[in-house]
């Protein structure tokens, strides 16, 4: 117990990485393991009608609905790469060069500024 109080600042932020990490895991799967399950009931459907189970009014209703399934969690990972990929883009810092000539352009107007506004008494400035 007293270990654990101890460690506390040094184990705390990698247990949190560890449950963070482990959360990812389960959701990966659990997405992985439904559209794994839809293809699996299918299959099963394929082969039940195959067999003469299943008449084909039935077949193509519960393959429709399967179908529909599948394809809303296929749409719904879509949605969900490219909101990551819009946010990892906010985080993309694109960075800009200054040509040498132009930043001597750059200084050179900011003394013309400073030249027209040397003279003037009734300017104030604000903090």
């Amino acid at each position: 117990m007293l270990g654990k109080i101890l460690l506390l600042p040094v184990m705390g932020p990698i247990s949190g990485l560890m449950w963070i990490g482990e959360q990812i895991q389960e959701r990966t799967n659990t997405e992985y393991d439904a559209q794994e399950n839809l293809h699996k009931q299918l299959l099963s459907l394929q082969l039940k009608f195959d067999m003469g189970e299943l008449s084909e009014e039935e077949f193509d209703a519960q393959e429709e609905e399967l179908l529909l399934k599948i394809q809303a969690l296929e749409l719904e990972e879509e949605s969900r790469l490219a909101l990551e990929s819009e946010e990892e883009e906010d985080y993309l810092v694109q960075s800009e060069f200054i040509d040498v000539s132009e930043e001597n352009q750059v200084y050179q107007e900011q003394g013309v500024f400073v030249k027209e506004y040397e003279g003037n008494e009734n300017l104030v400035l604000s903090p």
